[in-house]
């Protein structure tokens, strides 16, 4: 590491050793109060890599650092770890789990990494492949998580036209639910439905979540426009009809292409 790097890293530390001390705020902190303030500097730092703004980028790993500074002072405190534990902890997970780098395994490409990995974890103890998915991540992320852990054993199927027909059956199956009026039903075949959308993303290499971020952004700057139109009409939307919202709505589009 270079030596101005792991002296900004120290200066990091002392910093969070001093509010920790001398801070009403952050010495009232533990790790249920930080868990919400984690997941928004996440959420933040997923957006500042949607937009690809550098800027905010680097600020947002800034945030996480500390928090992870944070947590490994209180682990400390209540005598569970160390902070130099957590950083050897992943230094020797990593080793470990790259035997074509400091071991004397060779792979042709980077789903021969995959695999390597999760075949180490399971040796290490995982009582599933699937073991390693978290519980709380939002269930498009989760879906993708769990499909790509299948597929390093060899549960995946052989091409994307195969997972496309998969696709339509599940389509054809909400459809049917839908004719036969349970809403139960209905609910586990539209499940179903986006479940196998959503691996057909990873074979076409899209990022399921990503991709509809996109289109969540894309609407709302649509729909404002629409309301802009409005609103420079002297008009309520809830007072316009359907055909003149979307009339707006395609001409706003018309400009985005």
């Amino acid at each position: 590491m270079d030596n101005t790097v792991a002296v900004s890293f120290e200066k990091l530390v002392q910093i969070m050793d001093d509010l920790r001390e001398k801070c009403p705020w952050d010495r009232k902190q533990t790790i249920e109060t930080l868990r919400p303030m984690t997941i928004e500097e996440t959420y933040e730092l997923a957006d500042a890599i949607t937009n690809k703004d550098w800027q905010n980028l680097k600020e947002e790993l800034g945030d996480l650092l500390l928090h992870i500074l944070f947590y490994a002072k209180i682990g400390t405190e209540q005598n569970q770890f160390t902070l130099q534990q957590v950083i050897e902890g992943i230094c020797e997970k990593l080793i470990v789990r790259h035997p074509h780098i400091y071991g004397d395994v060779t792979v042709n490409n980077e789903e021969d990494v995959k695999r390597n990995w999760e075949q180490i974890k399971i040796k290490e103890g995982k009582t599933s492949v699937l073991s390693g998915v978290p519980t709380a991540l939002p269930a498009m992320v989760k879906a993708a998580r769990i499909q790509e852990k299948a597929k390093q054993v060899g549960f995946e199927w052989e091409n994307k036209e195969d997972v496309w027909k998969k696709v339509e059956e599940e389509i054809g199956e909400l459809q049917q639910a839908m004719q036969d009026g349970h809403q139960n039903e209905v609910e586990a075949e539209f499940g179903d439905v986006l479940f196998s959308l959503i691996n057909y993303a990873r074979f076409l290499k899209v990022d399921a979540e990503g991709a509809l971020e996109l289109t969540n952004r894309k609407f709302m700057h649509r729909f404002r426009r629409i309301e802009e139109e409005a609103k420079a009409q002297g008009k309520a939307l809830q007072d316009m009809t359907l055909g003149e919202m979307d009339a707006i709505w395609n001409r706003v589009k018309g400009e985005n292409h």
